[in-house]
């Protein structure tokens, strides 16, 4: 039978009390993260470099790991991790002592998650990274704890009001222990110099993967491209304009540069005014705006839809090498 969770079952609480508590429940969080911000400028600031480095100098992988929930967080970092360049797996503490540390290699460096520092299932893990000498990097509140000592490098976390008002979930604990996670990993992705198209390599699938994509990947080009030169006369650039059904036509000066574009708005504009009789160049729009093919997708169509046009040329030194439509965006998914 369904529980109804009615209004009048919980007396007293209104919608303005649950606003109130959400209220103090982000406060109280976001108390945590400024802890740790403040942090990593001071007593972090030695041990989270020491970390990068540690990690930064493994031939093999970021072995993850903690308990409840901050096994949850750890698996997230693992994936955090991994999607940004640096391989990472998650090993539960409880399956270790069950045969998974064969996964971890001498090779590898283990991040250990645990608030308290004293979390037991982890004990079999740290005492294999002891004796096969696996560096250990702890994230813990407790600097004096049985994992905290055993480990190469602390990161110790501040002291921060849990939001719990029993303060017993962990709330604000597992904020700051994500949020350190992320650190890790946005530190780690910048001094590996890891791109946008690297990023693209690991997420090739989704809508993610459809916005990771670039326009060269995209654009029309070759034969496709609706070019002319600037004295043609207008009757001639129209059958060209509508054999390519691109919408637009790109003007190129002697050089072979872009030099303007006229578009389906432009034709309707000067309708009426000997259009036919007329050359390109007195009907284009002069220097209009182009990307490049190492652009991301995402940002063209970005761009498309704040200029209210329907389609970009595509340029490497000023010179068209492609085009791409809104309508070759929205059928890759990048919308």
């Amino acid at each position: 039978m369904a529980v109804s969770l009615k209004r009048d079952r919980f007396p007293g609480h209104d919608a303005r009390d649950a606003i109130a508590s959400a209220a103090r429940t982000i406060q109280l969080e976001a108390q945590g993260l400024r802890a740790l911000e403040a942090a990593l400028d001071t007593e972090l600031l030695d041990s989270f470099a020491e970390a990068i480095r540690l990690i930064r100098s493994c031939r093999g992988r970021v072995i993850v790991t903690g308990m409840g929930k901050s096994g949850h967080i750890g698996m997230k970092v693992a994936g955090t991790l991994s999607s940004t360049g640096t391989p990472a797996s998650f090993v539960h503490p409880s399956e270790a002592s069950h045969g998974d540390l064969g996964m971890i290699t001498r090779d590898d460096v283990i991040l250990a998650f645990s608030w308290s520092g004293e979390t037991v299932e982890l004990g079999n893990l740290v005492s294999y990274s002891r004796r096969f000498a696996v560096p250990l990097i702890a994230v813990t509140s407790n600097s004096d704890s049985t994992l905290a000592k055993a480990a190469e490098v602390v990161l110790a976390l501040p002291h921060s009001k849990e939001a719990c008002p029993h303060g017993l979930a962990p709330t604000t604990s597992t904020t700051m222990q994500l949020a350190l996670g992320d650190c890790l990993a946005i530190a780690l992705l910048e001094s590996k110099g890891f791109t946008a198209r690297d990023f693209q390599v690991l997420h090739p699938g989704g809508q993610l993967g459809a916005r990771l994509k670039f326009v060269g990947d995209l654009m029309h080009k070759g034969d496709r491209l609706p070019l002319t030169a600037g004295d043609v006369p207008m009757a001639e650039a129209i059958v060209v304009m509508t054999e390519k059904a691109l919408g637009c036509l790109g003007v190129v000066d002697e050089n072979g540069r872009l030099a303007g574009i006229i578009t389906d708005g432009d034709l309707r504009r000067h309708m009426g005014n000997g259009l036919l009789s007329r050359r390109t160049g007195e009907i284009m729009t002069a220097a209009p705006k182009t990307v490049s093919p190492d652009l991301l997708a995402s940002a063209a169509l970005e761009i498309i839809n704040s200029s209210s046009i329907t389609a970009l040329f595509v340029v490497e030194d000023g010179r068209p090498v492609g085009i791409i439509h809104i309508h070759d965006l929205l059928r890759a998914g990048v919308a």
